[in-house]
């Protein structure tokens, strides 16, 4: 479970947003909605551990009974998947899935485990590609996979759907919502997109702007 309690962010003490609390149990998506420049990505990089200059931040964030919200963002165990897939184009779509994967896992286990995740993502005998050769779809599939095959405790998403077509966009939301299922991870989805309140398991929270 991922718990946010009492989260309150500011710059220069000019709040972004009213103090915010959830609770996103194993396997749940909660979408929180809010209009573009809300504070949305900013949250998120924060959950997630990720420095981010003059902002300064209240309350605590608890996953699965632990308190992270003092950890590096190496230890917290959250996944970050931002609204560009962000692949690296210099490698392939197999060597961009294993960027995800611990240095430990080598040989023939590391290379089972790009396969799986390419016949998750339905790229199966794909990994040769370039990447810049996939659909937009397609690259969104490799980059959900390659965050959860850093085997994340909690899952963020900033606005993954966005730049999708209808289709591609069903077609992520429901590898998503199966991956969070299977994974049992909490996920904590972000967006302005009134579409997005559809990938919802869990609830819908409005950002409360001040």
């Amino acid at each position: 479970m991922l718990i946010l309690k009492d989260i309150a962010l500011s710059f220069q003490n000019t709040p972004l947003f009213a103090p915010l609390t959830l609770e996103i149990g194993g396997g749940d998506i909660c979408v929180l909605s809010a209009p573009s420049g809300a504070g949305k990505s900013t949250l998120l990089r924060w959950v997630a551990g990720i420095p981010t200059e003059g902002l300064k931040a209240q309350g605590c964030i608890w996953l699965n009974g632990q308190k992270i919200d003092a950890l590096p963002a190496e230890r917290r165990r959250i996944g970050l998947m931002f609204q560009q897939p962000l692949l690296f184009p210099h490698l392939s779509v197999a060597d961009n899935l294993g960027f995800g994967l611990p240095a430990a896992i080598k040989g023939e286990t590391r290379k089972a485990q790009i396969e799986e995740a390419l016949a998750v993502a339905g790229l199966e005998g794909m990994g040769g590609r370039d990447p810049e050769t996939l659909s937009g779809g397609q690259q969104a599939r490799i980059a959900l996979l390659r965050t959860l095959l850093a085997k994340p405790e909690a899952l963020l998403l900033d606005e993954p759907f966005s730049s999708l077509d209808d289709n591609r966009r069903t077609q992520i939301v429901g590898l998503v919502q199966r991956e969070a299922q299977r994974l049992n991870l909490p996920v904590l989805l972000v967006s302005h997109d009134p579409r997005d309140v559809d990938a919802a398991t869990n609830n819908v929270v409005q950002l409360e702007m001040i």
